[in-house]
């Protein structure tokens, strides 16, 4: 009788297996039961993965002799194409290459050139060896993604200013996801969406604009031009970009511009609230500062904010160099604070500003928010650190400011705004207006918008470049970078991450506001109790093994001794 049942259980347990088995081949299913799931993709990956159309191969060039929180986020890496590869199948593949693997230092030398050639910048690591001596390592926290003839290389180590760095490398395991898909929809995307420069009011010139126009070509068709009479051409742009304008803006245009954001179209602003005449302050020492006029006001005041015609001046801002020396004495340049150039904090909750450095702005005024529409929701991107302070215009600025001690008396104001974003549905301008002279009038003008999308920065220099040289000679630099500190600030991925979500539908930028949560462990207790966590970790379970297998035998002896 009992070996009959042993017999069905046995049975009923082949059985079982067999029918799970044939279960998981027509229903695929994963669990992740981490707090934060960690070992999840979104919706949007798995969509665009199951739908890839061609091959698609990464090179991780993260690898090698690593320390532990490279060897994280290289475990991290791993574990993120894995799930990927979940997802696409045979039409992913990835691998990872030692970058410092060679016979020779000449060979090896040979190998960074080329990947530095290739735009793969290399980290300087200082480390310690196991007898406490600093060593130096050369890393490549990069990954290629090719697809044919075509690549798109991905930083994997995000550098963000002030942080630790265990602090960062949990930032770029955070991003791992978005910068993965973002590369591979750049490498499979099919239609090119299409953004426009404005001009007509005396914008940036092109050349000021030059750096993010080529991170944006990247993703986007940019355009340049000036608007006229006719209501429908800015339709074919997904986004427009308003840098900097120094002139009015006659009805019309901002009809047109009412239009567009009435039928869906999305804006970024960068318009200062002063007017300020650099050639006067450089050749004088002294400015004039005064309230632009752009005949702007009431259109963003409609919308839902108020650039104010004020100056913010910052603790925490770029240094330039003065000379401190007496009068006819040898010039002697020491760095002082330029309290009219604050390096604006970012915001930690929305997925524009979320782990980006600190952005470098120059003459900025601040924003308020208007009105109370429910349809509208108002978020703030870009703000002043703890010590700074707001001058109302008129008034005029000299470079006496660099005397100005950092005093939190003077610096009595804190965390003002300086961008914001802004969604929803926008009341027109121009409700129960006729339409300005002059305009082709359109077959409908609406009164309220579609829902929409529009960022307003109270600074046009956020987007501008600096250019080095002269004429022929002029050559743009990175935006965001300061020659003088020798730093590149957040300018670059903000206006990035500014556009891409203007023009994101389908919530791509929401992955950045992945967290994960850090589990560090306490080095300085690590050290103290090395030994004991050795033997914890190496000698107990061993011996739990040993206890476990000598009790089974006793027990058997006993239950079959009877």
């Amino acid at each position: 009788m009992t070996k009959n049942k042993n017999l069905i259980t046995i049975i009923a347990v082949i059985v079982a297996i067999i029918a799970v088995n044939l279960a998981v081949q027509f229903y695929f299913f994963r669990l992740d039961l981490t707090s934060e799931k960690r070992y999840s993709v979104s919706k949007n990956t798995k969509e665009l993965l199951r739908n890839l159309d061609s091959d698609i191969s990464v090179v991780i060039y993260l690898d090698g002799d690593l320390n532990s929180g490279f060897l994280r986020l290289r475990k991290a890496t791993a574990e993120m194409l894995s799930e990927f590869k979940v997802y696409a199948g045979n039409k992913l593949s990835y691998t990872f290459v030692n970058p410092s693997a060679a016979a020779t230092d000449k060979e090896r030398m040979a190998k960074y050139e080329a990947l530095e050639r290739k735009g793969l910048r290399a980290t300087v690591v200082y480390d310690k060896d196991s007898e406490g001596k600093s060593i130096q390592k050369v890393i490549f926290p990069w990954a290629q993604v090719i697809r044919g003839r075509d690549t798109v290389n991905v930083q994997l180590l995000k550098n963000i200013q002030g942080n630790s760095g265990s602090e960062n490398l949990n930032i770029s395991i955070e991003s791992l996801e978005f910068e993965l898909t973002d590369a591979i929809r750049t490498l499979t995307r099919k239609e090119v969406q299409r953004i426009a420069f404005l001009e007509g009011h005396d914008e940036l010139h092109e050349i000021l604009t030059h750096d993010i126009t080529e991170a944006l070509s990247k993703y986007f068709q940019i355009d340049r031009g000036s608007l006229h009479n006719d209501p429908s051409v800015l339709d074919p742009y997904k986004a427009i970009i308003i840098a900097k304008p120094q002139s009015k803006f006659s009805e019309s245009d901002k009809f047109i511009i009412d239009q567009y954001i009435m039928n869906g179209g999305r804006v970024l602003w960068l318009v200062d609230g002063t007017r300020i005449s650099m050639d006067t302050l450089a050749n004088y020492g002294f400015s004039p500062a005064l309230q632009s006029e752009l005949n702007l006001n009431d259109q963003l005041f409609r919308y839902g904010v108020r650039i104010n015609p004020d100056l913010l001046l910052d603790v925490q801002s770029v240094y330039i160099p003065v000379d401190k020396a007496r009068e006819g004495d040898r010039p002697d340049y020491q760095p002082a604070p330029w309290y009219f150039s604050p390096l604006l904090l970012t915001s930690p909750n929305h997925p524009i500003s979320r782990n980006v450095t600190v952005v470098k702005s120059e003459f900025a005024s601040s924003i308020d928010f208007v009105g109370n529409d429910p349809n509208i929701h108002k978020e703030v991107l870009l703000v002043t650190s703890q010590h700074s302070r707001a001058i109302p215009t008129p008034t005029h600025i000299s470079l006496d400011v660099l005397n100005i001690p950092a005093d939190p008396a003077f610096f009595n104001q804190r965390h003002l705004p300086v961008a914001v974003a802004l969604e929803g549905i926008f009341p027109s301008v121009f409700n129960n207006r006729f339409p300005p002279q002059g305009v082709i009038p359109p077959k409908e003008i609406k009164a309220q918008s579609v829902p929409t999308r529009m960022i307003v920065i109270a600074d046009g220099d956020i987007i501008r470049n600096d250019v080095s040289g002269i004429g022929v000679n002029a050559r743009p630099q990175p935006l965001g970078y300061d020659s003088y500190m020798n730093q590149e600030f957040g300018n670059k991925s903000f206006i990035m991450n500014s556009i891409l979500y203007l023009t994101d539908d389908d919530g791509w930028l929401k992955l950045r506001s992945r967290e994960l949560t850090i589990r560090l462990l306490d080095k300085i207790k690590v050290n103290e109790n090395k030994k004991a966590i050795q033997i914890i970790n190496v000698a107990l379970p061993v011996f739990l093994l040993i206890i476990f297998a000598i009790l089974n035998t006793i027990i058997r002896k006993r239950k079959y001794s009877n």
